[in-house]
């Protein structure tokens, strides 16, 4: 039941965010420069929040997407190393100094430009350098000796790190990622050759890590998903998992209405839902516009009173109905539990990912800023 007055909310665990954290460093050991990655508002949990956490257990680097994240963290007083992974884009480019933020480059036209803004400046630059190791993605896709040249012929800038990103990490029927780590290895030695020793190696997000790909870890790995306490699973012949975390967040929503309907009653747009008995069904604050997938219509479930209650009719765009005819009791104000566990049953994101054919990713990512943060 709920007290709070909310139409629908999130609850997140700061102990277990701090306690996955420490699940991934304690798994790579003390060798091993852990960057947690805390873009797209730390996959939904809360950036700043989140980062607190992190910067409190030890973490020294943190990973965003772009400049105004890194910005909005800096701002809020977060002191940590920034990565940002993914915008070089020339409006954005001063303020990567402007916050001390450190960029990754993805093209060797990158590297002469940030060459050329930190000459005017009169302040060398630190940048890490993207390889696109077989991804099609960011990353260039010079040869090494190009990659040394440019390195050797730009002053202004110091080349601090050298990362890739995997493909199909999850999957070992495919040798894509053992052809991507031989790429980059490459790379990386034409650097070493050249005396260019970058202090941070770093090619692995949280798959890579998980299941104990070692070889990939480099100097630095980059856990996104398994923070906020998620593993997607291995197909084909994968090792053991080294780290083991649970989610950190718990979904909510209020009953807004309920309501007994007779045999035969349509429900939601299009009749999608006949009822094939009398029951009673309850009116949810929360849908699409909140992030619930309109794929769960009809297919989705939540948990009502420890059982679980099924989604009927199309997921609107303000509101959900689900079937509480096993919790007759449940009134207008209750709670229901979206995504967490009450009692022994449980719903996580790539279940719901499962019935609605997408990824946890997604799901997390997708649960909308109106959506009320708690933090416990």
């Amino acid at each position: 039941m709920s007290a709070l007055g909310y139409r629908s909310w999130v609850e997140v665990s700061r102990a277990q965010i701090a306690e996955n954290y420490r699940a991934v460093r304690d798994a790579v050991g003390a060798g091993v420069e852990v960057m947690p990655v805390v873009k797209a508002d730390a996959y939904r949990h809360g950036a700043l929040e989140v980062s607190r956490v992190l910067e409190k257990e030890g973490a020294r680097w943190l990973a965003v997407s772009n400049v105004d994240e890194g910005a909005a963290l800096r701002e809020a007083g977060i002191g940590t190393r920034i990565l940002v992974m993914a915008d070089f884009l020339p409006s954005e480019r001063e303020g990567l100094f402007e916050h001390n933020l450190t960029p990754v480059l993805h093209s060797l036209a990158d590297v002469r430009e940030l060459n050329r803004l930190a000459e005017r400046r009169g302040a060398p630059a630190l940048y890490h350098l993207k390889v696109d190791s077989g991804m099609g993605r960011l990353g260039t896709r010079a040869e090494p000796a190009e990659i040394v040249a440019t390195t050797t012929e730009c002053p202004w800038t110091r080349l601090e790190g050298v990362m890739t990103h995997f493909a199909s990490s999850a999957d070992y029927t495919v040798s894509q990622t053992d052809e991507q780590a031989s790429r980059f290895a490459g790379v990386c030695s034409a650097l070493m050759d050249a005396g260019i020793r970058p202090a941070y190696i770093h090619l692995s997000s949280t798959i890579p890590v998980a299941y104990g790909r070692k070889l990939c870890w480099g100097t630095m790995v980059r856990p996104g998903h398994a923070i906020y306490g998620y593993v997607s699973p291995a197909r084909g012949d994968a090792p053991e998992r080294v780290v083991e975390v649970k989610p950190a967040l718990t979904w909510k929503a209020s009953i807004l209405a309920v309501k007994d309907i007779p045999e035969g009653a349509l429900v939601g747009y299009g009749g999608m839902y006949r009822a094939a008995r009398p029951m009673r069904i309850a009116v949810l604050a929360v849908g699409y516009a909140d992030g619930i997938p309109h794929r769960l219509s009809n297919r989705g479930r939540v948990i009502a009173d420890g059982k679980y209650a099924p989604m009927i009719g199309a997921v609107s765009m303000d509101v959900t109905t689900i079937d509480i005819s096993q919790s007759p009791h449940l009134a207008v104000g209750d709670a229901v539990t979206l995504l967490g566990t009450e009692g022994e049953a449980s719903i996580d994101a790539q279940q719901i990912a499962r019935t609605a054919g997408t990824i946890s990713y997604s799901v997390l990512c997708g649960i909308h800023a109106r959506v009320k943060r708690l933090y416990v």
